[in-house]
Parts: structure tokens; C-alpha cells; sequence
């Protein structure tokens, strides 16, 4: 993996979203849209607890660049 591409993976009970830094272009659409969630100014940066995971998936969902995708945990 290349230095510069980092990727993180941020779970809760159904989701699991993940952030890919390489492909992130930092258009601000995540922390605009849900920024009780998507906050870069603070660590994490990712907030799952903040928000229904149905809001979050719509938010990700958004993002222009893909660099925040997510999948279904396994049950």
C-alpha cells in the first residue's frame, strides 16, 4: 500500500464505513451533510453513534469521490 493511501475501516452495529484517503478529494460533501458524523477536525473523524445508520448510509452515499463507501456487517 502507498503511504500516502490510507484506508479505515469504522463500524457499529449494521454498517461498516470505510475511507479510502487516496480517492478522498476533500470536497467537504460528508462533513456538510452530517456533520454530527463527518467531522475532520477532530479524531475519529467518523462518528457512526452520532446518527441512524440508515442517515449515514444516505450520507456516504453522496460522497462525489467514492472515497467513503460502506458495507452490511455479517449478522
Amino acid at each position: 500500500m502507498d503511504a500516502k493511501n490510507i484506508v479505515k475501516h469504522y463500524k457499529n452495529e449494521d454498517i461498516t464505513v470505510v475511507w479510502n484517503s487516496g480517492l478522498c478529494t476533500h470536497s467537504g460533501v460528508c462533513f456538510r451533510g452530517l456533520p454530527e458524523v463527518f467531522d475532520p477536525r477532530i479524531k475519529p473523524w467518523i462518528r457512526l453513534e452520532n446518527a441512524d445508520t440508515e442517515i449515514i448510509k444516505n450520507q456516504v452515499s453522496r460522497c462525489p469521490s467514492k472515497a467513503l463507501t460502506y458495507f452490511e456487517n455479517e449478522s
